[in-house]
């Protein structure tokens, strides 16, 4: 008995350190897609028009999430993204979307005249 105890507590810090693992993962790979993105989206402007397309779905899709009250699962952990968080996450990139609709589609200022 003693030895299917620890056996099973074994399983469950095993099953600990690789939902950390997976957290951490995600973490590292969101921080690696925000700094790419964020350097194409300096550098091009379609680029910032594309980025404008996907925060506009992005914020439709998470705000009927908010509105259905569905949490969804985040892949390979325990953890659940409640409706209130994607409602959050939905104003979050409704923001973004106009800031890039705004950079992406405006026309660049050109000086006309100069200082002599």
């Amino acid at each position: 008995m003693r030895g299917q105890l620890s056996l099973s507590a074994g399983h469950r810090s095993g099953k600990q350190r690789e939902e950390a693992t997976i957290i951490v993962l995600y973490i590292a790979g969101a921080i690696v897609m925000t700094i790419g993105s964020l350097y194409f989206a300096w550098q091009s402007r379609d680029f910032r028009k594309f980025l404008a397309g996907a925060f506009f779905v992005s914020s439709g899709i998470l705000f009927y999430l908010y509105l259905a009250d569905v949490s969804v699962p985040l892949l390979g952990t325990g953890f659940v993204e409640t409706p209130e968080i994607s409602g959050a996450r939905s104003i979050v990139h409704f923001f973004l979307f106009l800031l890039c609709s705004y950079l992406g589609f405006r026309k660049p200022v050109t000086l006309t005249h100069s200082i002599k």
